[in-house]
């Protein structure tokens, strides 16, 4: 499925649920998802055409002849790609699919528009397909009883949409649910804070340690734990909530009553305070993030004491060391007194000696329990040595961040971690080595592998380098204290990418989307509010919505504010007066923002419903008219079933007037010929060949011809009138051609003329098949009767399937036509080429045979290029 994963699940929520018909497209006109009106009012499933191309869900309708659905749609989407600008496409018929019928379409009319999604580079993510469902009014004006039956399919839509929200909200609290297990399961001590009190609102069970059973949730953090007074810890959260920034701290001193006997603890802690925000930007809250290093802090302290005691123990040995020397001058007057003071000195240097031992193999065993405090602590925790950075210390927390490399007894840039060399870090190792000084840093980003030869991952870390000194206090190695924090970083960059995905879509959406807190102010205004108001959508927050709207507007919907603010679930119709020049028919969704129980605010969806409302005016003033026009048609009909009563009867008789006549003309002007015949055997050569005789007998003959081609034609057209009813029957095309093939064989010889037949698409035709010979001798006749002298003649025969029709077509090559006398074409006795032999009755005779059935005859032509006459034959 392409780009629908990057959509968040709030874009998706807020796409599914507007209460218009929106369908989401990619680029490559790939379908993303859609709103359940949508759905509704295509009858398809979200799951079916997600992933698929547009075209192929929404193919034309091949039963309309000349549909161009598909085309009109691909040139709009197209023109959004090149110019990067919506698109208004008007009034379009688009059948769609019927739901569980194969291969058939319901009528369907359109009014639709394509918006781009840019990002911030200028190019499109997304293509926005709004469209407005208008079959009821097109159809109508055709029919005003189905209007009914739409607005009824619209009231089902709109119940399919409020049953799709409540699944939605469903879905979003088994998201907060999960959201809330990983903070409840977490190995760290984590609350939230809401408001300026700071009331529990979190409390995960580390948290809760800190405290034994005293409760916490929905309490002030001044009320439940009052013993912090005095303390930095009311401060800093304060700081926090007004400012908006991020604290953190390591080794703070914090003392509660962590059993509840009136006791103080003395333990420290490293902690960050995070700001929340609402989905204004506002802080609301503070969300705290904790770990207990009171043994390690302790464990400092002591080898610090200890260090201290050794000093001082040093400087007393210095000390005793100046007062023998100066008790060895003032007593070498005497052998034995020196001899005594040596004795005393050497006792005194063997228990000073004893006790330096003894301090020494403490200090040894305090720096096994720090070793042992280090290695056990949760916290990650590795010691380098030397200017090599060596690795002299790693505790297994440590050694998880990098499970597969080997850090121990290797240099840190050179060896164990080389890929760090060319990084800052590596600089700000070698800094706290040269002065000394510590540095903390935050969310830092820090390329690295986890196992040899396996690519740098980007990671992310919370660390501290300090320096570690000598019995010289000369810095003799580093101290690193590491936390990972790749997935917070990551979450909150997700998050800032979705906040800017979701304002991007909500900008280009056409519908007014905006959010009013208790105050019934803006918190959250998009851009389609510029189009309809003098104010930037920024300028609308904090603004109260009655001074946005104007007066009038406000008064017509005060009544629903308040019921989404007590916490109701709104749609509503509305006509709302915003200005004296602009009043707008909206369609409004209210959904109130609950928050543990109470209203926060709520979201408000408004949709631009004026063109439908209007339409459905003029289309129940249409009904009054067309209620009154049925009338009128009623008594128009009763006269035109009479008219056409009378008119069939004179059919009948003109009908049986031609068929007698040309019958009854016959005999005479065979008479006439055989007297002709009789008078030019009787008569003597030179009495016909004299002058004023000679060619009287010539003009007679053809005289006499034309007279009987004449009442051939006539009768020919009698008996097509008396045929017209003929029983339609499956007729083989391929059969017909052959024969009419064989009948004019000797004329296409004659002027060797190139035949081509290509009907495999159409083996059958439902027609009389007398009728059906007629129409193709016809034009295959005409075709080679009517060549062109400067070049062979090639025809060309063949058919496809166009809709409910077969249509079959017959091209030439030869003298073309102008089309300008086109009726004449068709007239009975009408021709446009004079040159050659024609009586003009057989295209008339194709015409009405095709007409008579159902179906119809069209010419394309050009002087000197060729004609083609295509028969439509309804299927």
């Amino acid at each position: 499925m392409t780009q629908v994963a990057s959509l968040t699940p709030e874009v998706l929520h807020l796409l599914e649920t507007v209460p218009d018909l929106y369908l989401i497209l990619s680029p490559d006109f790939i379908i993303l998802t859609a709103s359940a009106r949508y759905l509704k009012a295509t009858y398809t499933e979200r799951e079916k055409i997600q992933g698929r191309l547009v075209f192929d869900i929404f193919p034309d309708n091949p039963a309309l002849q000349h549909s161009e659905a598909t085309t009109n749609l691909r040139y709009s989407l197209e023109w959004v790609l090149a110019h990067k600008q919506p698109h208004e496409m008007g009034l379009l018929r688009y059948d769609i699919l019927e739901p569980g019928q194969v291969g058939a379409f319901q009528e369907k009319y359109w009014r639709s528009s394509h918006t781009p999604v840019l990002d911030g580079e200028g190019n499109i993510q997304y293509i926005i397909h709004k469209t407005i469902d208008v079959t009821s009014e097109v159809l109508a004006q055709k029919q005003v009883k189905e209007y009914e039956q739409q607005l009824e399919q619209a009231q089902g839509l709109q119940e399919l949409a409020n049953a799709e929200l409540a699944s939605a909200r469903a879905e979003t609290e088994l998201e907060r649910k999960k959201l809330y297990e990983v903070f409840m399961r977490a190995p760290a001590m984590i609350c939230i804070f809401e408001g300026p009190a700071h009331v529990f609102k979190l409390v995960n069970p580390p948290y809760q340690q800190l405290v034994g059973d005293r409760p916490l949730l929905g309490k002030p953090i001044a009320e439940a734990m009052p013993e912090l007074a005095g303390q930095p810890i009311f401060g800093l959260l304060d700081h926090v909530y007004r400012t908006g920034e991020s604290f953190h701290t390591d080794e703070m001193k914090v003392q509660l009553d962590h059993d509840n006997t009136g006791g103080l603890g003395h333990n420290y802690y490293n902690f960050t305070y995070q700001p929340t925000r609402n989905v204004v930007g506002e802080t609301d809250g503070v969300l705290v993030y904790a770990y207990e290093v009171t043994a390690q802090v302790e464990a400092r302290q002591k080898i610090e004491q200890r260090e201290q005691d050794l000093q001082i123990l040093n400087e007393q040995l210095t000390a005793a060391n100046e007062e023998i020397r100066a008790a060895y001058e003032e007593l070498s007057d005497t052998q034995l007194a020196l001899q005594d003071l040596n004795q005393q000195l050497e006792a005194q240097v063997m228990v000073r000696t004893r006790e330096l031992q003894l301090s020494k193999a403490e200090t040894e065993a305090q720096r096994n329990r720090l070793h042992q405090l280090f290695m056990e602590a949760p916290a990650p925790i590795a010691i380098l040595a030397g200017e090599r950075f060596v690795f002299d210390l790693v505790n297994p927390a440590y050694q998880q961040l990098l499970p597969g490399r080997k850090l121990l007894g290797n240099s840190m840039l050179s060896e164990a971690l080389a890929e760090l060399a060319a990084q800052p870090f590596a600089n700000l190792l070698r800094q706290v080595y040269r002065t000394g000084e510590t540095i903390v840093k935050k969310e830092e980003l820090i390329p690295v592998a986890r196992y040899e030869g396996a690519p740098l991952e980007e990671r992310y870390f919370n660390y501290t380098l300090q320096a570690r000194r000598d019995e010289q206090d000369k810095v003799d190695g580093i101290i690193i204290f590491a936390f990972e924090v790749t997935d917070q970083v990551e979450a909150r960059q997700a998050a800032e990418r979705s906040a800017e995905r979701l304002q991007l879509i909500t900008d280009a959406l056409p519908v007014l989307i905006g959010y009013l807190d208790k105050e019934e102010k803006y918190r959250f205004a998009n851009k389609a509010y510029e189009s309809w108001f003098p104010l930037k959508s920024k300028e609308l927050l904090g603004r109260p919505v009655r001074e946005v709207v104007g007066e009038k507007a406000y008064k017509g919907v005060k009544e629903y504010i308040d019921r989404a603010l007590a916490g109701e679930r709104l749609d509503f119709d509305s006509r709302m007066p915003y200005r004296e020049d602009f009043v707008k028919y909206i369609h409004t969704s209210y959904i109130p923002d609950i928050q543990e129980g109470k209203v926060a605010g709520f979201f408000t969806l408004v949709s631009d419903v004026t063109e439908q409302v209007q339409a459905r005016q003029q289309i129940e003033e249409r009904e009054k008219e067309a209620l009154a026009l049925t009338k009128e048609l009623a008594a128009i009909n009763e006269e035109l079933k009479t008219a056409n009563e009378q008119l069939r009867r004179t059919n009948i008789d003109l009908d049986n007037f031609v068929y007698t006549a040309s019958h009854d003309l016959k005999a005479p002007i065979y008479n006439i010929e055989g007297l002709l015949r009789l008078l030019t055997d009787t008569l003597p050569t030179p009495v016909l060949s004299s002058e004023g005789l000679e060619g009287v007998t010539g003009m007679i003959e053809d005289s006499i011809t034309r007279f009987k081609r004449t009442i051939e034609h006539l009768t020919e057209v009698s008996k097509l009138q008396k045929e017209n009813n003929q029983e339609p029957v499956e007729v083989n095309l391929s059969d017909v051609v052959r024969d009419v093939r064989l009948d004019l064989s000797s004329q296409l010889e004659a002027v060797d003329a190139q035949l081509d037949v290509d009907i495999a698409a159409c083996p059958g035709i439902h027609f009389s098949e007398k009728n059906l010979r007629s129409v193709v001798y016809n034009l295959l006749s005409n075709a080679v009767k009517y060549r062109s002298p400067e070049r062979k003649p090639r025809i060309q025969l063949y058919c496809k399937q166009e809709g409910e029709y077969i249509a079959l077509s017959v091209r030439d090559n030869g003298l073309g036509m102008d089309l300008a006398g086109k009726q004449k074409l068709f007239s009975m006795f009408g021709r446009l080429h004079d040159h050659v032999e024609g009586s003009g009755i057989g295209l008339y005779m194709v015409k009405k045979i095709v007409e008579n059935a159902d179906g119809r005859i069209e010419v394309e032509s050009e002087v000197g290029v060729g004609s083609t006459f295509t028969v439509y034959f309804k299927s």
